[in-house]
């Protein structure tokens, strides 16, 4: 977690330095675009004592509206598929295990944009996530049959409540995104299970273009 908020913390400070003014780009103009790129994923607040993750790399894609209220604050919903995990390993049953997680989601950040100029937007905002998919791949010889049975009924929330909040950079038709988000409730529809319960947290760095209104 902390390594992901320090990446993260010097997205958002650095960026800013390596984008030029565009005198194109109007800040009360609808836009409409498509992006693609990675996510940098981990989990926080794990409530099980013997559990331990590392990140892994995800993909991401989807669709952005940009809605002018004034030159300098819009509205930036946005409609994306994205893959979230982790590396993991603990005890379950008194036997070690080994396996790692992909999560497929599809996210709607519902974000307010913040344009102090015509080359940068800061977006901040709640995200609603859906699970779509789950995957797991275990790596340990010693995992039992009944430890993958035990993961794969097990009852996991597929509605999640999140935040998030980033930057948009604009070059010409180019826009360069970069994202922290983590989930605000953890991935279990009930207390009472054995396997891992946790918060998905993010890093999202995209490429975009964008499609601008002629008003």
């Amino acid at each position: 977690m902390k390594n992901i908020l320090l990446v993260g913390i010097l997205l958002l400070c650095v960026a800013p330095s390596v984008a030029q003014i565009n005198e194109n780009i109007f800040r009360n103009k609808w836009e409409f675009g498509v992006k693609a790129g990675l996510n940098y994923a981990n989990v926080y607040n794990t409530n099980t004592e013997v559990f331990s993750t590392n990140p892994r790399f995800g993909l991401v894609a989807g669709g952005v509206i940009r809605i002018p209220i004034t030159p300098d604050i819009g509205v930036q919903p946005e409609m994306i598929i994205s893959q979230k995990g982790f590396q993991g390993t603990g005890t379950l049953l008194g036997t070690a295990y080994s396996f790692s997680r992909t999560s497929t989601y599809l996210d709607i950040p519902l974000q307010i944009s913040l344009k102090p100029t015509d080359f940068l937007s800061i977006v901040i905002g709640p995200q609603y996530s859906y699970l779509l998919r789950q995957k797991d791949v275990f790596t340990s010889s010693l995992t039992s049959f009944l430890q993958e049975e035990i993961f794969k009924n097990d009852n996991i929330r597929k509605n999640i409540l999140g935040a998030i909040v980033g930057i948009d950079l604009y070059q010409n038709n180019l826009v360069i995104g970069a994202r922290i988000g983590w989930d605000l409730i953890n991935n279990k529809a009930n207390g009472t299970t054995n396997t891992p319960t946790y918060r998905n947290t993010w890093i999202q760095g995209t490429i975009g273009y964008a499609f601008y209104s002629k008003k």
